[in-house]
């Protein structure tokens, strides 16, 4: 079987990347072959409605027609068998270079048939990790919460398999707080939290991975 993890934070080695990673050693850990794919190396745009995945004489797996550095990544994952996204939370949406990478995957998928089905045959199992400095109770405050449904059900929908969701909260942003105009975190508790509970957030992405791979594989 074979994973595919993308990582749409700009930052390597940081929280969002170090999930992805983890996500993958768990499925690695079960036998998959797996790829690590990192948005912010590439250099691609989201949709530009050229409707060229709906026209009637397409032939073959309906994708994106779009050629750029994105296109053969889409190719992949229409061949694979589960996917990986890590995003971090920008201004309460993921990053700019993800919700480009979604528009581009999702939409070949979209029809516009009266029984909105799908063009994608099969069952894609996702995984969705996202970053952020907010806390679970802000998620809600925020309506967080309901981007993330609206997320899970549109990968629920046009790829017609199980999607989870994972949340790593009040992660540490920088380093060196002091350097920054950023007076309303405390960096010590920041710190605290970074060695006691991202490595938990760490051990439930490796165990959400390892659970895209069937037992039985």
């Amino acid at each position: 079987m074979n994973v595919i993890g993308i990582n749409g934070s700009p930052r390597k080695g940081w929280n969002t990347d170090l999930l992805v990673r983890e996500a993958l050693e768990g499925a690695k850990s079960r036998g998959a072959e797996t790829e690590q794919v990192h948005l912010y190396d590439m250099t691609f745009q989201g949709c530009t409605s050229c409707f060229a995945c709906k026209r009637k004489d397409f032939v073959g797996l309906r994708r994106c027609a779009y050629a750029d550095e994105l296109l053969p990544v889409l190719n992949r994952i229409l061949r694979c068998d589960a996917l990986i996204i890590g995003s971090p939370i920008y201004i309460g949406e993921v990053s700019a270079s993800t919700r480009a990478f979604i528009e581009r995957l999702i939409y070949p998928c979209v029809t516009y048939r009266k029984d909105k089905s799908t063009f994608f045959e099969g069952s894609l199992p996702v995984m969705l990790i996202y970053a952020m400095n907010v806390s679970e109770a802000q998620i809600r405050e925020n309506g967080y919460d309901s981007r993330f449904a609206f997320y899970e059900e549109r990968f629920k929908r046009f790829f017609g398999g199980p999607v989870r969701t994972l949340t790593a909260t009040e992660t540490l942003q920088i380093d060196d707080y002091n350097k920054y105009e950023m007076p309303m975190f405390d960096e010590a508790a920041r710190k605290k939290r970074r060695e006691e509970v991202f490595p938990l957030d760490l051990q439930k992405a490796f165990d959400m991975g390892a659970d895209l791979i069937p037992a039985t594989h």
